[in-house]
């Protein structure tokens, strides 16, 4: 398979990479790690007429402080060296637990987070996890910039809030506080495939053992990543043992519609996530009570 002809332009700025975005307009995609984009550009299920390599753009890479307690990623960071950032483990472990879930390493060692996010598939786990975080995306364009919140920001499968001229330039995260628990788990064929459900979850809870946050982010469980409302609700204010989760796992069920595939049935979906909940849930609450200790 060979894409369709395109120009090739490596940006030397960002305002040379935003000017032919706004010129050009849907009829053009940036080029980052490319993980995603070549091979549906092969098939030739997106055929852009520009393709525009923002790599040389290195100043949108790394890890930094961010506003208040938040790590700022830029959209250029690769996969790989997130994984080897020792921050990532304290400051945001619940990245760290679910990197190695997420494809080959071939594919880390290329891939960004700006692309991943910005490519928007409802099976990646990244999606899921910045919404679970309550993180929230910075994207730029000739006429300034803005933020967008991650429950915003993903509109549906494979699209989402940014405009055409804009582009995607860093991810903002709450640093992980004090007494908060976190877990992310998934079910997939093999390892590095698509998950048929994954699941990221984080508990936060007060001296006294209770619940005082909670938020369940799921993958491949509807045409975008979903937080699972009602059931992150009746955590809230409970101490939580086995019939709070019991119930917030059944909860979960009635708030996915996973799409099935010739791999799992919509029903079987559904159970595996039900199941993962439970399991993720667990785990966290264990981890948050540790911190008690």
């Amino acid at each position: 398979m060979k894409p369709a002809p395109f120009l090739y332009v490596p940006a030397g700025t960002i305002n040379q990479a935003l000017e032919l975005k706004a010129r050009y307009g849907n009829e053009a995609s940036f080029l980052a790690g490319g993980q995603s984009l070549v091979p549906i550009m092969n098939f030739r299920l997106t055929q852009p007429a520009v393709l525009i390599d923002i790599n040389p753009l290195t100043e949108f890479a790394g890890i930094s402080d961010g506003a208040g307690d938040h790590v700022r990623i830029g959209a250029l960071t690769r996969y790989r060296d997130l994984e080897r950032d020792p921050a990532t483990e304290v400051k945001l472990p619940l990245i760290h637990e679910a990197l190695p879930h997420i494809a080959h390493p071939q594919i880390r060692n290329r891939g960004t987070i700006g692309g991943n996010l910005a490519h928007a598939d409802p099976a990646s786990e990244m999606p899921a996890i910045v919404l679970t975080l309550g993180g929230r995306l910075r994207a730029r364009s000739v006429k300034g910039e803005r933020w967008i919140a991650a429950s915003d920001f993903f509109t549906g499968a494979l699209s989402t809030a940014l405009a055409q001229d804009e582009m995607l330039v860093a991810v903002e995260l709450p640093i992980a506080k004090p007494f908060t628990g976190f877990c992310f788990l998934e079910v997939a064929r093999r390892r590095g495939d698509f998950a048929i459900a994954g699941v990221a979850c984080m508990l936060e809870l007060d001296d006294r053992g209770r619940c005082v946050g909670a938020r369940i982010g799921l993958c491949n469980a509807a045409d975008r990543p979903i937080l699972a409302a009602k059931a992150c609700a009746s955590l809230t204010g409970q101490k939580i043992g086995s019939s709070e989760i019991k119930q917030a796992a059944a909860l979960v069920q009635t708030e996915i519609d996973p799409a099935g595939s010739i791999h799992a049935s919509k029903e079987y979906q559904r159970h595996v996530a039900a199941v993962l909940v439970a399991r993720g849930l667990a785990m966290a609450n264990e981890r948050a009570h540790h911190g008690l200790r």
